[in-house]
C-alpha cells in the first residue's frame, strides 16, 4: 500500500478508534460484554479509572486525525501501550481461569488496535521521504 493512502487510512483508523475508546469501551464494559471487558469480580473504581483513561486518549487520537504525521509520538504511545496492556492482561487471563473472557474480549481488541496503528503508521524514514 503507498504511503498516502496508508495516511488516508490511519486518520480513518485514528478517528474510529478514537471514538471506540470514548464510547465503546464504556459500551463493552457495563453492558454489552462485562466479562470480556472488565476483571471479575467487578471493581466499579478500577473500570471508572480504565474509562477515565482510555475517553482521554480517545479525545486525543481524534485531535491527532486532524494532521497524523504532527502527532506520530502519540499515535506510537497507543501503539505500544496497548501492547504492553493486553500483553500483561494475556499473562493475567492465563494464569486465573475467572478472566478467561477477556482472552476473547479487551485483549485481542488492544492488539488489534496496536497492529493496524503499527501497520498505517509511517516510520521516521518514510515521514521524511514523504516530505514530512
Amino acid at each position: 500500500m503507498e504511503q498516502a493512502q496508508k495516511i488516508k487510512y490511519l486518520t480513518l483508523a485514528l478517528y474510529v478508534f478514537g471514538a471506540i475508546f470514548i464510547a465503546g469501551v464504556p459500551l463493552m464494559m457495563m453492558w454489552v460484554f462485562p466479562s470480556g471487558w472488565s476483571w471479575m469480580p467487578r471493581q466499579p473504581e478500577y473500570e471508572q479509572m480504565i474509562m477515565g483513561v482510555y475517553a482521554t486518549l480517545g479525545v486525543f487520537l481524534i485531535l491527532a486525525a486532524k494532521d497524523p504525521l504532527a502527532h506520530l509520538s502519540l499515535i506510537w504511545f497507543t501503539v505500544w501501550s496497548s501492547v504492553v496492556h493486553g500483553g500483561i492482561m494475556l499473562a493475567q487471563a492465563l494464569a486465573d481461569a475467572s478472566e478467561h473472557a477477556n482472552l476473547v474480549g479487551d485483549i485481542p481488541a488492544l492488539l488489534l488496535v496496536a497492529a493496524v496503528l503499527a501497520y498505517l503508521t509511517p516510520r521516521a524514514s518514510s515521514r521524511t521521504a514523504a516530505g514530512g
